[in-house]
């Protein structure tokens, strides 16, 4: 029986930015849509509107990374540049997340969170890049894994200290705004801890040389990138299919709070269960990292899609409690394979000296474009404000109707997977 290598320092301390960079996520999943809620409430914001004013400052955040993201991704390939960069994006998302609590409106406040969200989807460009730098060919797709379970359940611990300081703030002398603070500032702080061992540890050894005109040279080097995945048909079509699907995963768990909110659920309630989302994923993607070794990824990836696709349909007709606990439950088990699955997917399928350009561009395509499912369930939230609809005996809301959409995203995302893969298996067999 071969021996299990053990994760090297630097690998170690990679995963670790995971957990870190994963309490802001869950942050940005549980806490901040309610304390968005509150401010916007208070200032006299149409609740109807409450869901699309979110949806919109989340797709202006993906945009602007759409915009720069490749222009940063393509020129941290020269030389010295990668760790500035991630330093530049990650001190934006862990500052401007510890500046959250300086909002005293809620107009602010989403101009605040804007910009914390850049930082953080920025920073991750870099750092997704990094992983054939840390690690070797046969161990990318166990760190790559490790990676996302370690930091769904390492953001349980800052999560759950702020959860008690927002329930029961009061027992330690605290107000539920200045609970709120401290959990932005303990997130920050969280976050900015666990970088350290990677800025420490990393260096970057895959480069190519500066020219005398880096920023042309960037330009240049994007053109070129864009290319190469037009020319291989088997990878542009994996990455328009990625586009879609992973689009529809980011907005369930961008907008997973901020839909039960919109329902009238339980606020604590909504907490916990997304809390659980948390530790379910943990288990289940290490599972799925083991069941990759021994099936087809495509396989499960096709899997995954199937289940996300009925999930979202059983989100449609979500009206209680205690379904909002099962969606938990259910996008915990399939949300860190899908993205797990979908990372190692792309290092199968393009040559190993193109795999840092084709990393960014879907980091591109998920992270930067995920703006278009978010901004589609914000519109359709906002024209059907008005609109309640009786199916089954159920009487559906505007937000409900909002969310059908991401079953599309999903539909169109699993045929053009199919196709990508039969590309891909007609050109391993040719």
């Amino acid at each position: 029986m071969r021996e299990k290598k053990r994760l090297t320092k630097l690998e170690k301390s990679w995963i670790l930015y995971d957990v870190g960079n994963s309490a802001f996520t869950l942050l940005v999943s549980t806490l901040l849509p309610i304390y968005f809620n509150a401010l916007a409430t208070s200032a006299g914001v149409d609740e109807n509107m409450y869901l699309s004013y979110w949806g919109y400052a989340g797709s202006i955040a993906t945009i602007l990374v759409a915009l720069i993201g490749p222009i940063c991704g393509a020129m941290s390939d020269r030389k010295g540049f990668k760790k500035p960069l991630f330093v530049l994006f990650m001190l934006l998302g862990a500052l401007g997340c510890a500046a959250l609590g300086l909002a005293k409106g809620w107009l602010i406040f989403l101009g605040i969170f804007i910009l914390a969200k850049v930082g953080f989807n920025g920073s991750l460009v870099f750092y997704d890049s990094m992983l054939p730098e840390i690690s070797t060919e046969d161990r990318i797709d166990d760190v790559s894994t490790q990676g996302y379970a370690w930091g769904y359940i390492g953001s349980v611990i800052p999560f759950v200290i702020c959860l008690v300081l927002v329930l029961a703030g009061g027992s330690f002398g605290l107000d539920q705004t200045t609970a709120m603070v401290v959990s932005f500032i303990l997130t920050a702080v969280w976050w900015g801890v666990f970088t350290v061992p990677l800025l420490r540890r990393y260096k970057q050894t895959a480069y190519v040389e500066r020219g005398k005109h880096p920023v042309i040279d960037t330009f240049r080097q994007l053109g070129q990138t864009f290319r190469k995945a037009k020319e291989q048909k088997h990878v542009f079509m994996y990455l328009i299919a990625f586009f879609f699907f992973i689009n529809g995963v980011y907005t369930i768990i961008d907008m997973a709070t901020a839909y039960g909110t919109d329902l009238g659920l339980d606020t604590t309630g909504l907490l916990l269960a997304l809390l659980l989302t948390q530790i379910v994923a943990f288990p289940c993607a290490i599972i799925f990292g083991k069941l990759s070794a021994k099936h087809d990824s495509a396989k499960l990836m096709k899997i995954c899609i199937i289940c996300y696709t009925c999930i979202t349909v059983f989100a449609v007709f979500l009206v209680s409690q205690w379904q909002f606990w099962l969606l938990a439950t259910l996008v915990g088990m399939f949300q860190g394979a899908i993205q797990a699955l979908s990372r190692s997917y792309l290092g199968k399928i393009v040559a190993a000296e193109q795999s840092g350009e084709f990393y960014g561009l879907m980091d591109i395509c998920g992270k930067g474009a995920s703006f278009f499912g978010m901004a589609l369930v914000s519109f359709i939230n906002q024209i059907t404000a008005d609109v309640e609809i009786v199916i089954f005996g159920l009487r559906l809301q505007n937000a409900n109707l909002a969310v059908s959409v991401l079953v599309v995203l999903f539909i169109i995302g699993y045929i053009l997977f199919c196709k990508a893969d039969k590309l891909n298996k007609a050109r391993q067999a040719s």
